[in-house]
This record gives structure tokens, C-alpha cells and sequence, in this order.
């Protein structure tokens, strides 16, 4: 079976329990297929990023095949703003944060509700200088492990979504992300937009941040922040110590 996430934000869990960990967010308007079932939750992988988890049955609507993989093949259209509405037939208001997918409100076939949409829009690869740009607009946001929106967002969740409103895919973990992309040497190598990523004392990568100009880097750590980056790793500017060891530094486009 298949389906689109109908409602703005909806938790995906590690197990299907309401109490289980949150593992990551379907915001609105993203597609997926349904793997699994039982009669509260469903096991559903994303089409955008293969991502897994289980979500609550009442949270979602039902699409076909065909329409699954028409919006699969169409271009990705987003909400560009913090926070828009959609307006359903009825004129009942419903915010969605920035990076809902708007690609199946010219679908009757899915748009059963009639919503529409009146604000800002992104569609389409921007330039890699345009990164920035989107991340500055989730600076202060809350961390929150699993979460994808300005509410409460972790770290790999921030450089997908960045990413993601720019017109580039990257997977949703920081130990996946960090298999993608070519490796650099040395953090005078890189450029603003590249991707730092950091590992534990086991050396398993465990977090991920963007890197700005002049040796800075932003990330979601307690919230997105900017702080200093050196060849150790990271250097937060207010405790005065090293909170992150530098492992590697990975240019993705």
C-alpha cells in the first residue's frame, strides 16, 4: 500500500508504541510506501530518503501505486516560509512548517480535501552558496532528537532539510550522510555548505554540522548554533571547550 502524510508534522517511531523513541517526522505532503501493518500502526518507508519507521494509522491517507510514483517522478515543491497554512475546502486553517511538500495539491485524485495554498514556494537545485542561507533560518531552533522542523530539530535532521529545501537529496542519519559525498583532507579544503561530521570515542559517527566561512560551523546541538570549528573538532564559544572531535569532512555537491 501506499500513502501521503495529510496532516503538518507526524511523529515516526523506532517501535509502534506512542511511547516508543522518535526516530525522525513526516511533514506534510511526503509520500511513502506502507511495508507493514497491524491494526494501529503501520511500518512505512519514505520515498524520499528510504527512511523507516512506524506511524499511527489514523495519521495519513491512503493514495494508489500510480499516484505514488507520479509524485515519486514529479518535481518537489516545498513551503519556503517558518510557518504557512493550508486552507481546506471549508476554510479551516492548518500551519505546516517549512519543507511540507506541496507537489499533490493539483492532484484531485489525492487532494480529496481541496486544499490549497497561497504562500511562498521552492522548487528546483539552487546554487550550493544558497545553503546558508536556509540554514540561518533555523538558528535558535530547539534540539529535538528525531525532529525535522524550526520546533525541534537534531542534527542530521537540520543539514537533510537544509539540503533537502535546496534541491539536493542526503540521507536522514549522520552516520549514512556521511558515506556519501568526497572526502577532504584538511578544513581549509572545504567550502561553506560542506559537512563536518564527528565521532565518539567507539568511532561511530554521532553528529554532523554545515560549515560556514572563516572556520565557523552550524549545528543543532541543545539548538542550532554557531560555534567554532578547528582541527580538533568543535569549540563552543560559550563553555570555552571542545564539545565535538573533528573525524571527517565530506563535500556532497
Amino acid at each position: 500500500m501506499f500513502a501521503i502524510c495529510n496532516l503538518a508534522i507526524v511523529p515516526l517511531r523506532f517501535e509502534p508504541s506512542d511511547r516508543s523513541e522518535l526516530v525522525s517526522q513526516v511533514l506534510f505532503g511526503e509520500h511513502f510506501k506502507i511495508l507493514e501493518q497491524t491494526e494501529k500502526w503501520s511500518r512505512i518507508q519514505l520515498a524520499f530518503d528510504d527512511y523507516e519507521g512506524w506511524i499511527d494509522n489514523k495519521q495519513f491517507q491512503l493514495i494508489s501505486e500510480s499516484n505514488y510514483h507520479l509524485l515519486s517522478s514529479s518535481p518537489l515543491i516545498m513551503n519556503a516560509d517558518l510557518v504557512e497554512y493550508i486552507t481546506t475546502s471549508n476554510n479551516y486553517l492548518m500551519p505546516i512548517p517549512i519543507g511540507s511538500s506541496l507537489s499533490f495539491l493539483d492532484n484531485p485524485e489525492i487532494n480529496t480535501a481541496q486544499y490549497t495554498f497561497e504562500g511562498m514556494k521552492v522548487c528546483g537545485i539552487k546554487p550550493k552558496s544558497e545553503l546558508l542561507k536556509t540554514a540561518f533560518m533555523y538558528l535558535n531552533a530547539p534540539y529535538l532528537w528525531g525532529g525535522k522542523t524550526p520546533f525541534g530539530i537534531d542534527c542530521s535532521g537540520f543539514t537533510q532539510m537544509v539540503y533537502k529545501l535546496n534541491g539536493h537529496s542526503i540521507l536522514r542519519d549522520a552516520s549514512q550522510q556521511a558515506t556519501m559525498g568526497e572526502a577532504l583532507s584538511f578544513i581549509e579544503e572545504s567550502e561553506p555548505g560542506d559537512l563536518a561530521f564527528f565521532d565518539n570515542d567507539e568511532g561511530r559517527i554521532i553528529h554532523v554540522g554545515m560549515i560556514m566561512e572563516n572556520n565557523y560551523i552550524i549545528h543543532a546541538h541543545g539548538k542550532v548554533r554557531i560555534d567554532r570549528l578547528d582541527h580538533l573538532g568543535i569549540y563552543n564559544v560559550d563553555t570555552g571547550r571542545h564539545t565535538h572531535k573533528l573525524r571527517v569532512i565530506k563535500k556532497i555537491i
